[in-house]
């Protein structure tokens, strides 16, 4: 009986080829027949290990799901990139191997990509970033039953709070 280890991580420039790797099959998985093939591969090579890598350097927020030895995907997270949305923070992408999907796996990067998300506002709270920032608050999810829909909920981290149903969330794992 062996035993594998299951980590989320933050990704290091040594595993830009890694995350290329998983960008490229997580992207020919869930892109083929809906990109053409020439514009799909244009788009992954675009990603390929020097951009991650820099991506990296440069500070991106990039979480990885890493199953043994193996990079099993990566959620890349940030600054919300939408001026109109009140909320600070923002989930880019996320995207496992396709061997990893329907498992859980997605639910358990989403989670950790948003929390570090979280913990980011709440430093930049205490050292009293605040009045940098034009919008209050981060995306959350919370989940609930509710006549056996899964249910989920979008706060603001003060105050504003509004309900959605989340079944296409079950597809990120």
């Amino acid at each position: 009986m062996s035993t594998v280890l299951i980590e989320i991580r933050r990704a290091t420039s040594r595993d830009a080829t890694d995350v290329a790797e998983a960008h490229d099959e997580a992207w020919r998985m869930a892109y083929q027949g809906i990109i053409p093939g020439t514009e799909l591969e244009k788009l992954i090579n675009r990603r390929g290990p020097a951009w991650w890598e820099s991506a990296i350097r440069k500070g991106s927020r990039i979480a990885l799901l890493q199953f043994g030895d193996k990079i099993a995907g990566y959620a890349n997270y940030g600054r919300n990139r939408a001026r109109s949305l009140y909320y600070d923070g923002e989930i880019y992408e996320l995207y496992l191997r396709p061997e990893f999907q329907g498992l859980g796996f997605g639910r358990r990067l989403f989670t950790a990509a948003r929390r570090d998300l979280v913990q980011l506002d709440e430093v930049l709270d205490r050292v009293g970033a605040v009045g940098k920032r034009e919008r209050g608050g981060i995306l959350s999810r919370a989940r609930r039953q509710s006549g056996g829909a899964v249910v989920g909920e979008i706060r603001h981290a003060r105050a504003r709070q509004s309900r959605l149903r989340l079944e296409q969330l079950k597809k990120l794992d």
